[in-house]
């Protein structure tokens, strides 16, 4: 069983369940905004900033084993568009829900007269110290759920120019002209063609046509 160490109640997501108490069906809502903590959704790619406001709506209820909270997260997260690479802003809003376990109580609520061998079953389990459970792994675990893995300026961002990086929302028309290298030699030979043609259409005569008069005469 790991318990949480050393709460501190000064921690703004630390709460006290004292005023609850251990009668189960007793209710309790908190309403509290806090500063975001560091690394406050996926790293690298879109989150809440350190120190942003976060709005926590809570529903603490007290039950056999526990404390059942349920709760709702309200914020502003940033990121950077994975098309075109724009900042980009949304709305977040992360909804929750854990059990806060008694350390002393067993899954039916009684009162455990010795500590359990096995604590595999502990392991994943959230459990409230001296009445206080810390939210914040709930919390990151509920942004990082709630946020998008590839978030995007707008559904139907073109994106950047794969040869220029120019960002096609600002010119739609943009575009380059495909030249196909293997076929980058016969134009030039079509070229070179066409350009002997238009001078035996201007009447221009060979550079030996002087010469073969001289003999002539």
């Amino acid at each position: 069983m790991v318990l949480n160490a050393r709460l501190d109640h000064r921690n703004p997501l630390v709460f006290d369940t004292h005023e609850l108490g251990r009668r189960p069906g007793a209710l309790q809502r908190l309403t509290r905004e806090i500063d975001a903590p560091k690394d406050l959704g996926i790293q690298g790619v879109i989150g809440v900033p350190e120190g942003a406001p976060v709005e926590l709506d809570l529903r603490l209820e007290s039950v056999m084993e526990g404390v059942l909270v349920t709760g709702t997260a309200r914020a502003q997260a940033k990121g950077e568009c994975v098309r075109c690479l724009e900042p980009l802003e949304l709305e977040l809003e992360a909804d929750f829900q854990e059990m806060f376990s008694y350390p002393d109580a067993d899954d039916r609520g009684r009162v455990k007269a010795e500590p359990a061998d096995d604590a595999e079953d502990d392991e994943d389990m959230l459990f409230i110290e001296d009445g206080l459970f810390d939210l914040e792994p709930v919390l990151r675990d509920a942004v990082v759920l709630a946020l998008p893995m590839q978030p995007v300026c707008q559904d139907d961002c073109p994106g950047l120019c794969s040869e220029c990086g120019a960002r096609l929302a600002d010119d739609p028309d943009h575009h380059h002209d495909a030249v196909d290298i293997r076929w980058a030699a016969l134009q030039g030979l079509a070229g070179s063609l066409e350009d002997g043609e238009k001078d035996e259409m201007s009447g221009e005569a060979p550079r030996s046509a002087p010469a073969n008069e001289k003999q002539e005469k």
